[in-house]
C-alpha cells in the first residue's frame, strides 16, 4: 500500500514538472511583448477619460517620445487644460500650466501624484523603458482573459528605481500583448490594476489602443485611456525635447 502511494505521488509530481516544462520562459515572453510595446520613438494622440463623483471628464493630448528618456506632452481640450505642458529629460519632469503661466519641476515623492486627478500616476507616464531591462519573470500558468488564452506571467524588479517591485501579467499567447495586470509594492500589497483591450496590428506590431487604469488605494470606477492613432519610429525633431517649448 505505501508503494502504491509513493508511486502515485511521484507520478504527480512528475505531471507537474512536465507541465511546467511546457511553458515557454518567462524572458522569451517578455522579449515578444517588448517588440510589441516599445519602440525608440513615437508620437501618440489620445484621450482621458477620467471618472469622479461629479461624472466624466475627457481630455485630449498629444505625445512625443524618444525612448524612455524623453518626452513631450501638450495637451489640446479641453479648454480648461488646453496649453498645459509637460517635458521629461531623463529622471526630470517639468509642467508648464497657463492658469499660472509658471513653470514647476516635479521630483521625489511627488511624483507618486495624481496626474490631472486620474488613477495615473507621473511615475506611472514616466516609465516606458523596456519590460526586459527592469524585471525578471516566471510564466506560472494559464489563463483566459475575455475568451483570449494567456500566460500568467510574474515579474520582479531587478532594479531598486522601477516603480513598482512585483507585477503579475496575463499575455496574450497567440499576440504577446497585455490583457491585464496587477502592481504590487514591495509588501505584496496591489496598488494598482490595468486592463488592455481594442488590440490592433499597427505598422506590423499588435497594440491595445484602450487601457483602463484603477488605482486600487481610491474610490472610483478608474480612468479610460484611448490612443487615437500612435506612430512607431517616426522621426522626431531633437528640439521638440527643449524647457524652451514648455511656454
Amino acid at each position: 500500500m505505501k508503494t502504491l502511494k509513493v508511486q502515485l505521488i511521484i507520478q504527480f509530481v512528475l505531471i507537474i514538472s512536465l507541465s511546467a516544462q511546457n511553458f515557454p520562459s518567462g524572458k522569451s515572453i517578455l522579449d515578444k511583448v517588448d517588440d510589441n510595446m516599445s519602440s525608440m520613438n513615437r508620437i501618440i494622440t489620445s484621450k482621458m477619460e477620467i471618472e469622479s463623483a461629479r461624472g466624466t471628464r475627457t481630455m485630449q493630448s498629444k505625445t512625443w517620445g524618444e525612448g524612455d528618456k524623453k518626452s513631450f506632452t501638450e495637451y489640446l481640450a479641453p479648454a480648461r487644460e488646453k496649453g498645459t505642458k509637460m517635458l521629461k529629460l531623463e529622471n526630470q519632469l517639468w509642467i508648464f500650466s497657463p492658469t499660472t503661466d509658471r513653470v514647476i519641476q516635479i521630483s521625489g515623492h511627488a511624483l507618486r501624484q495624481s496626474v490631472m486627478g486620474s488613477d495615473l500616476s507621473y511615475e506611472d507616464m514616466m516609465s516606458d523603458s523596456p519590460l526586459l531591462e527592469r524585471y525578471k519573470a516566471e510564466v506560472t500558468g494559464e489563463e483566459n482573459v475575455e475568451g483570449r488564452k494567456c500566460w500568467v506571467v510574474s515579474l520582479t524588479a531587478i532594479k531598486p528605481e522601477v516603480n513598482y517591485f512585483t507585477q503579475k501579467m496575463w499575455i496574450d499567447q497567440e499576440r504577446f500583448v497585455p490583457l491585464k495586470a496587477d502592481y504590487f509594492s514591495k509588501n505584496a500589497k496591489l496598488l494598482k490594476r490595468i486592463s488592455f483591450s481594442d488590440v490592433a496590428k499597427i505598422q506590423n506590431r499588435w497594440f491595445p489602443k484602450v487601457m483602463i487604469y484603477k488605482d486600487m488605494l481610491k474610490e472610483g470606477k478608474g480612468t479610460k485611456m484611448i490612443i487615437e492613432s500612435i506612430q512607431f519610429d517616426a522621426p522626431i525633431p531633437a528640439s521638440i525635447f527643449n524647457k524652451g517649448n514648455l511656454k
